[in-house]
Parts: structure tokens; sequence; C-alpha cells
């Protein structure tokens, strides 16, 4: 048997062949000593080879002492198995996402997945958004199912690992993410009042009888009340202010709408005498959920219509040459791709682009302490689908050509309808465009999709009569559209918009000037 000290082999040659060597095997790195004599070896060996070997011993206890020193200093740990599990937690996918919901997951749990699969499908406030893994791993636990909504940005939504990692951990992680939300709750919640000694009963009634009494909120305040509560007392007749909420904050909810009586008839009424009054019957109606997009295209559009000083300017626009240059350009279009075919509404957005770059006022955005002008136009294009309006963006449409315009809309529509859009794609644009000529209607008026300054409501092309004095009759028969422009008054001025108008009427009145 031989022992290595700091390279040096010695030969150990106990006084008794058939005696067991007590020895302890340190993993040491390779310029200290590989193995060490316990002392109760050393009573087995000569006296001047145990002296030699008690001086290797010492030299080795030392060094491994001083080792177990650096490993505790530096903070450096050994375990049998590894516990990396970390907790996932719902992603930002826009600067403006506050909470968003679970679409599906796209692997089960316990199931490994490489950097770059796709993971689940997250709803946002404006599309279905693919989350992507950044790394290999298994997704050891789900907490958030299928279907589940309103989940905060940051909340855990489960539980991942890597390859080798110990999966018993994911249920009490699982189970620690979910305690998190009520711990957040309590802390925000106000401390409860310390409890004073109680007046005597008398004040007590005389304060609650106070109370009872006040059926009317002060002129002027205002009533909280759900949509629900407010339908059925429209129709019943019940006057909100007299009906008191049971709801938080006093919110008047459905039921207090329901059990309300009239002070009359509550005072007429006895115990013996009361008679139930039969109440309206309500229609049948279905009460559908209200989506993340849903809320918050109704929050912003009405922040936008209570905040921004709208103005509205329409103007007439002979649209004859447009049509007769799109019949032209779509038979010249049919012999190379069938399926490609321009829209009016491309020619459209074109004579947006080159407006803005005639007037750039236009093209502006309030910021609150400055207003942005900007130098390409981003044109945001209002697009209807199954869960709500959103608006794709065709990037520096000015400097596009006709059938470029058209292919990236029809592109970026489709992906709006199925719910694909990423979030570059319908966040950043600097004017809005919202085209319901299509559905035949002639004339309506868009609320403006702020910070932007302006939004083009266009409506359908339809035979006018209009003067003509270089005809016979004195008139003629044209193609007439009909758009209003919503402007920002902070940004945009009317004259400005009168100009920018104007620009937009010449362009598609002289289609040929696009391509100049």
């Amino acid at each position: 048997m031989y022992v290595y000290a700091r390279g040096e082999r010695i030969r150990a040659c106990p006084s008794r062949r058939d005696a067991p060597l007590n020895l302890c095997v340190f993993t040491l790195p390779n310029d200290v000593s590989r193995t060490t004599f316990l002392p109760s070896a050393f009573c087995q060996l000569s006296p001047a080879l145990a002296l030699r070997f008690r001086v290797v011993f010492v030299a080795v206890h030392e060094m491994a002492s001083a080792l177990a020193r650096t490993i505790l200093a530096r903070r450096f740990h050994v375990s049998a198995s590894r516990h990396a599990l970390s907790k996932f937690a719902m992603p930002a996918m826009s600067p403006t996402m506050t909470e968003g919901g679970i679409a599906s997951w796209k692997k089960k749990e316990g199931e490994s997945f490489a950097a770059g699969d796709v993971l689940l499908e997250i709803e946002t406030d404006k599309a279905t958004i693919d989350v992507e893994a950044q790394d290999d791993g298994i997704l050891a636990k789900i907490i958030a199912q299928d279907g589940a909504k309103n989940i905060a940005v940051g909340s855990p939504i489960a539980i991942i690992g890597e390859e080798g990692d110990d999966p018993s951990g994911a249920e009490q992680l699982a189970a620690e993410a979910a305690s998190e939300k009520p711990k957040a709750s309590e802390e925000k919640a106000p401390e409860a009042p310390k409890s004073e000694p109680a007046p005597e009963k008398k004040e007590q009634k005389a304060e609650t009888s106070k109370q009872e009494t006040k059926s009317e909120l002060p002129t002027g305040d205002r009533i909280y009340a759900s949509p629900i509560a407010k339908k059925i007392a429209l129709e019943r007749g019940i006057p909100l202010a007299k009906v008191k909420g049971s709801g938080p904050n006093g919110r008047i909810l459905r039921e207090d709408v329901e059990k309300y009586q009239a002070p009359a008839a509550a005072a007429s009424a006895t115990p013996s005498t009361a008679v139930p009054s039969p109440s309206a019957p309500l229609p049948e109606y279905t009460d559908t959920p209200v989506s993340n997009m849903r809320r918050t295209i109704g929050s912003r559009l009405t922040q936008s219509k209570q905040e921004l000083p709208h103005y509205y300017l329409t103007v007439d626009i002979n649209m004859d040459k447009v049509l007769k240059l799109r019949e032209v350009f779509n038979k010249s279009l049919a012999e190379k791709d069938k399926s490609a075919k321009l829209s009016v509404n491309d020619f459209v957005l074109k004579a947006v682009g080159c407006a803005l770059a005639d007037v750039p006022e236009a093209n502006s955005a309030w910021l609150g302490e400055v207003i942005r002008q900007y130098k390409k136009a981003d044109i945001s294009v209002a697009v209807a689908t199954p869960t709500g309006l959103i608006t794709p963006i065709i990037k520096d449409v000015g400097s596009k050509g006709l059938a470029s315009i058209s292919a990236e809309g029809k592109a970026l529509a489709k992906k709006a309808r199925d719910g694909k859009l990423q979030p570059q794609e319908y966040q950043g644009g600097t004017f809005t465009v919202s085209n319901l000529g299509m559905f035949g209607i002639s004339h309506f008026t868009a609320i403006i999709n702020p910070p932007q300054s302006c939004i083009l409501a266009v409506g359908a092309t339809q035979a006018t009569l209009v003067p003509a004095p270089e005809e016979e009759r004195g008139f003629k028969v044209a193609q007439v559209m009909k758009v209003t422009l919503s402007a920002d008054h902070r940004t945009v001025d009317g004259a400005v918009g009168a100009r920018w108008l104007q620009a937009f009427k010449g362009y598609l009145e002289n289609p040929l000037t696009f391509m100049l």
C-alpha cells in the first residue's frame, strides 16, 4: 500500500501484515495529499515509520482544514441532487400590459422543451401571443390552467426546471406561489382600527336610525352601480339615489335593485296585510364575460372621448379616376398573380401617407410636455375581429407601392383575425384609418386612438349627381366618397386639419400623382 504526500510516494509497511489499515480518503486538488492515515493506524506501524506518517497526517490535516475554510468562505455547497426548480411568471408582452390570460399550454406537465419551443399562448388586451422558451428545460408544474384570466403580470403561472432536477419540490413551490396572492392582498388591506369602548346603546340606535332614514344622496354625488343594476332600475323606474348598495364602497348591485321597495309601500305594508308586489318580468338575455381586449378597448376609448378635444372635418371626394386606375392595375396584376387585387382602401392608405408628407403637423402625438412630430407615416388600420377592434400597423406607407401596401395589409388583417399579431405589429402607429365603406356606411365619425392626433373615417363610394357645366345636361353622375377627419385640437388646429384634407383629396382625385 502507498501513501502520496505532495507527489511523493511512500510505502506503508505495518508491523502486522494481517492487520487492516484504517484510511480516510479526501478528494482534494492535485497539489495536496490524496490519502492520509487516521491516528488509529499509527499503533500498527513501527515508531520511525509512524513518526514519518504522523508528519504527513498533520500536514494533510492542516491543508484539509484550510480547504474547508475556503469552501465555507466562498459559500460553495455540495449536494447529491440538484434543486434548480424556479417559478415561471406571467410575462409582460407589451409596455401597457398589466394582466393577461392563458389561452392554452402547448407543453404538458413533466414534458421537456428546448430553446425556441412554444410553451403557451397568452391572451393580452390586443391579441393572442406565443411565448417561446429561452433555454432548454422541463415543465414541472402548471399553476394557471388553460382559460385562466385576469392574471397580473409577474404572478407565477408554472414551475420549470432543467433535465435531471428533482421534481418533488414542484408541488411545494406551486403552493407557495398560490399563497403569494392572499399575502399581497393582506398587505394592501388597511389595518382594522383598534376597538374603542362602545358608546351607550341609545347613541348607537340614534346613529343607525339616521343612516336608515338617509334614503337620498346629496345632489351632485356620484352613484356607483353595476351596469345590470342601472339597466333594471331604468326599466322599473327605480331612482338609484334611493337604493342602498351592498357592494364594495356602497356600490349598488343587481340584488339591491330587485329588493328595493318604495318608501310609501314599505311604510304601509304590515306583517298581516303585506303582499309581495309582482316585479316586472325581465326579457331573456345572455351575459357574456368581458374579455381583456374588450375591457381595454372600452377604457381607452372612454378616456380618449373624455380627455381629448375632438373636432371633425368632412369632405366629399370624386373617386372616378381611382376606380378606373384600380381596374387597369387589377387587370395587369391578374396576369401575374390571380390572387393579387388592389382595393380602394389601398389607394386611401397611399394617399394618407403622401398627405402626411405634405402636412407633417398632422402626423404628430401629444405627449404632455412635448408634441412629437413623426418623420414617417406608420398607418394603423382598424380591423374588426371576433374579440374586438385592433389596429395593425403598415410601416412607412409613403415609401411603399400600392402592391406592397395591399399585400402587407391583407397579411396583417389575417393575423389580426386569427389573434396572432405580435406587439410590435399593433403598437406605435402615428395615424389611424377606419374604413366602413365595405359595409355600405356612407358617413361616420371615429374616436382618436391616443397618443395619436388624427383618425380618418372612410365611408362608402356612392353614385352621386354633381354639377358639370361642360356637360350638355349641366350635371353628371360621379362616384363620391365621404371621409371625416377626427383631430385632436391640442396638436392639430382646424386650419392644419383642413390643409391635410385638401392634400388627401387632391391625391385621390388625381391618383397618378402617386407615381411622381
